[in-house]
């Protein structure tokens, strides 16, 4: 959390205690509690005026930041999960399964962190293993079989890179996905609500749609290790975020992502509600356009759309 950040919620807990005053006593502090409202808005509109990227970068990482099950809770009116890839077993860093949002039956994916250790530890710190791809081809298959549109969220530093993984055929498994999804003929849209980290994110973000929350980052490489390789040193990450264009901002303006979903200020960790129905609009208003195409329009859209990243004139 940055200084701005604590100013902005020392603050809040001055005008809320001035409330419960005033209501307890039966006092009028209205004055200093329009003072300090005041106050609060010239701090927050200096807090987004002077944002960095590196702030955006440890907004997308805290561990207070909503994932996917905290989405998709407040979304769809039903949800239920489904487990396994049918060749190794389940993955709980990547989590999926059936939902319905709105008037439309979907399918749901996600990387799942965790808010606090012992989660993180049993998720992995949302870093999949190749079961979680699989599983997530599974379910993509499935909802084309039945004419379910997928929506998927990523939030991942990165594919697991463990021994293990490898083994098992991580990047095969992630160039299969990258196949697949060129080619599926349902409706896909991809929302990074967090880290979007290299192939571990693009193995589930290969969408007709895909759109960042403000505050999130999506990159090829880490900041740390971009750093390590450009500036011989790990620690200036800092240094690396200005240079490596991995925010929302920059990626609309680049062309390769299609819209950015605001939050408030600190992050949508601050309201989680407001911003997951600003995503369900988002999804909801897709989703319409897209129940108009057909199976081939929506892949050759989906195909066209990939090609024209990284054209220049």
């Amino acid at each position: 959390m940055s200084d701005l950040d604590k100013k902005i919620e020392d603050i809040k807990r001055d005008i809320d205690k001035l409330i419960e005053i005033s209501e307890s006593n039966n006092i009028d502090l209205s004055d200093k509690i329009d003072t300090l409202r005041q106050k609060l808005e010239v701090v927050k509109k200096e807090r987004i005026e002077n944002i960095t990227p590196y702030d955006r970068v440890s907004i997308s990482r805290d561990i207070k930041r909503p994932g996917t099950l905290d989405y998709i809770k407040r979304i769809s009116s039903f949800f239920m999960e489904l487990h396994g890839d049918r060749l190794f077993g389940d993955d709980p860093a990547l989590v999926g399964g059936l939902a319905q949002i709105g008037k439309y039956n979907v399918t749901f994916i996600g990387h799942q962190k965790g808010n606090d250790v012992k989660e993180n530890i049993k998720r992995n710190f949302g870093m999949a293993n190749p079961e979680g791809y699989r599983k997530a081809l599974r379910l993509m298959k499935q909802a084309e079989k039945f004419k379910r549109p997928i929506v998927t969220f990523i939030d991942t530093s990165g594919a697991y890179c463990g021994l293990g993984a490898e083994e098992r055929g991580q990047g095969e498994a992630i160039a299969r996905n990258l196949m697949e999804m060129s080619t599926l003929k349902v409706p896909v849209i991809c929302i990074v609500t967090g880290e979007g980290g290299s192939g571990g994110a693009l193995g589930i973000g290969v969408g007709n749609d895909v759109c960042m929350l403000e505050n999130s980052v999506y990159s090829v490489i880490s900041p740390e290790g971009l750093s390590s390789i450009l500036f011989k040193d790990s620690s200036k990450s800092k240094e690396a975020c200005d240079v490596m264009k991995m925010t929302a901002g920059d990626l609309y303006t680049l062309g390769i992502i299609d819209q950015i979903i605001k939050e408030p200020v600190g992050g949508a960790q601050m309201d989680v509600d407001s911003v997951a129905e600003k995503i369900k609009k988002y999804i909801l208003d897709k989703l319409e356009i897209y129940s108009k195409m057909s199976g081939d329009e929506l892949a050759a859209h989906r195909y066209n759309k990939f090609r024209k990243i990284g054209m220049y004139f």
